[in-house]
């Protein structure tokens, strides 16, 4: 199979990438779902409908395959606090495969201020890969 090289923006090897063995769809698929803007590490972007204030959040860890791939986007997730602060659910609501494991392992351990009920939310990641 021929060797198909990409130019995208960041790169620190003249501009291209070898995706050696992948065929045109696999790259086009590549290229549309990934996005090769090299920015800033993943960030804690938004907080929507937890009226709690947070006493401990955890930043996602960049996954070594999407630094490698430069898959940046957002990881939108509900989360539902229980009563006394932990996070009793994570429920996907969308963002790259890749790095989808990564926003729900860290907001699973973030914690809240307690409260008398339960509260439900949207927390929004966002992964840029870092050079």
């Amino acid at each position: 199979m021929p060797c198909t090289n990409i130019g995208f923006r960041g790169s620190d090897e003249g501009g291209s990438l070898s995706l050696r063995g992948l065929s045109r769809a696999s790259v086009v698929s590549l290229l549309l779902v990934g996005g090769w803007i090299a920015l800033s590490a993943p960030t804690i972007w938004g907080q929507e409908g937890i009226n709690r204030k947070v006493k401990t959040k955890v930043a996602p860890i960049y996954p070594d395959l999407a630094r490698h791939m430069n898959i940046t986007g957002v990881v939108k997730v509900v989360v539902t606090v229980s009563p006394n602060g932990t996070v009793k659910e994570a429920k996907l609501v969308g963002g790259h495969p890749v790095l989808v494991n990564a926003a729900l392992d860290a907001v699973r351990k973030w914690r809240f201020e307690p409260d008398a009920q339960e509260s439900t939310g949207v927390v929004e990641f966002r992964f840029n890969s870092a050079r």
